[in-house]
């Protein structure tokens, strides 16, 4: 055990004291907050483009004017001006463009075509502004020639939001927004599983093919066994990961909180004005909405989220990680044989992760989706992506006693092949080769 500890030590600060992972640790975080923060201002950049359309009304919908609306000036044509003396208008940059508004055939039309006159191409945040200022002016001129009132037919405009209720459970905190956090919790969290695994797993691979190339194994051979070697190499970079992901956590927090306080961000605000540029989206809704969306975060059980899908990581972690030490004692430093051997690993990572995205956020509950909770090569995703819609409890336990007894046998089944390649140099390693190994 104390030669053990002495390997893990040794992997962790090796790597930990390295100048690429101080670099990508403090690095990455600062890029993070670059990006928010260009983000930020590119949603917001309206610089001095301002638009100036005429309005050439020939159905008659405008009545009271059209009202400015971020950056795009409305003005409508005085009875008997022409349409070509509008072009004209903006040939001689009077206006930006002409938006004309043909009469309706019949107030019983469902779409109505309207067109824009520039040579300029519009934006589709321009584009969105005008069509639903239109469908207003629209929606009002019909109101009126049917002799209706407005007040009255707006009171027949209803929101309809479903609200789950239990039968027999006794959580009744459900919400109409609760499936599409939950789909959003399991999307990022199946992600975030699916990049750890792949990075990290990889890391151990990179590291034992590095020393097996620089033959400081051959050393380190003569003190300690080879599963030793092997089990403290996946343990110290595991470490490894997890002092990156902590000081990531960390970083990108504090950057967060520094950029929102410098740059004065209103997120309600910034997230109604990232919703606001898209055509048909209404600001004002997308404002309302978020308030709701962090009250539906606030209910999730995490501790119970993070806990479960920490010992799912765990458990993935030591499965994959081994098989990555085992092929990196089997392949040289040669880069293509390593790639055609790590394919058929990376292959159920990948599978996972579109069964996660593809299945799961649509039928949590569907067979498939069980099984490849359940399937030990599958699970470290999938079932973290479950999470969320809450999978019974017997699902959960019964895949993380699968994942652990399958964890347990790759790791032995690895350290049979770790033992034979680390000191396998100069022949090229087939699978059926790697497959002898095991029973020697």
């Amino acid at each position: 055990m104390n030669k053990l500890w002495l390997i893990i030590q040794r992997e962790y600060l090796t790597r930990v004291r390295s100048r690429a992972f101080l670099l990508g640790t403090l690095l990455t975080p600062l890029a993070f907050g670059l990006f928010v923060a260009l983000q930020y201002k590119f949603t917001t950049y309206r610089g001095n483009e301002k638009k100036h359309i005429a309005v050439f009304d020939e159905g008659g919908f405008i009545k009271t004017g059209i009202p400015d609306q971020r950056g795009v000036q409305f003005t409508v044509a005085p009875p008997g001006t022409t349409l070509d003396a509008l072009k004209d208008d903006v040939r001689n940059k009077k206006y930006d463009g002409v938006l004309r508004l043909p009469p309706l055939t019949n107030l019983s039309v469902k779409k109505q075509t309207i067109f824009y006159y520039s040579d300029d191409r519009i934006s589709p945040e321009v584009e969105g502004i005008m069509n639903r200022q239109v469908e207003e002016k629209i929606r009002d001129y019909k109101i009126g020639s049917l002799g209706l009132k407005k007040e009255t037919i707006d009171e027949l405009d209803i929101d309809v939001s479903l609200d789950p209720e239990p039968i027999d459970k006794e959580d009744d905190n459900a919400s109409s927004l609760t499936s599409g956090v939950a789909v959003g919790i399991s999307f990022f969290i199946g992600i975030l599983m699916y990049m750890i695994v792949l990075i990290y797993g990889s890391m151990v691979m990179r590291s034992v093919m590095e020393e097996k190339t620089n033959r400081i194994v051959e050393v380190m051979m003569s003190s300690v066994k080879p599963f030793q070697l092997m089990l403290g190499k996946i343990i110290g970079s595991a470490g490894v990961g997890t002092t990156q992901l902590v000081m990531w956590a960390i970083l990108n927090t504090l950057i967060f909180i520094g950029i929102q306080a410098f740059l004065g961000i209103d997120t309600a605000a910034a997230q109604a004005n990232m919703s606001g540029g898209a055509p048909g989206m209404d600001p004002a809704q997308a404002q309302e909405i978020l308030p709701r969306i962090m009250a539906e975060l606030s209910k999730q059980n995490w501790w119970y989220l993070v806990g479960t899908s920490i010992l799912f990581f765990i458990g993935g972690y030591f499965l994959y990680a081994s098989m990555f030490a085992a092929l990196g004692s089997a392949v040289g430093d040669d880069m293509g044989e390593s790639q055609s051997l790590t394919f058929p690993v990376m292959l159920p990572i990948i599978l996972a992760f579109l069964i996660m995205t593809s299945v799961v956020m649509r039928a949590p509950n569907s067979p498939l989706a069980v099984f490849a909770s359940l399937f030990p090569l599958f699970s470290p995703i999938v079932m973290p992506g479950r999470l969320a819609f809450h999978p019974p409890f017997w699902q959960v336990a019964l895949s993380l006693l699968i994942l652990i007894g399958t964890a347990v046998f790759f790791v032995w089944i690895a350290g049979r092949i770790y033992r034979v390649g680390i000191l396998m140099y100069g022949k090229k390693v087939t699978a059926k080769e790697i497959w002898k190994w095991m029973f020697y």
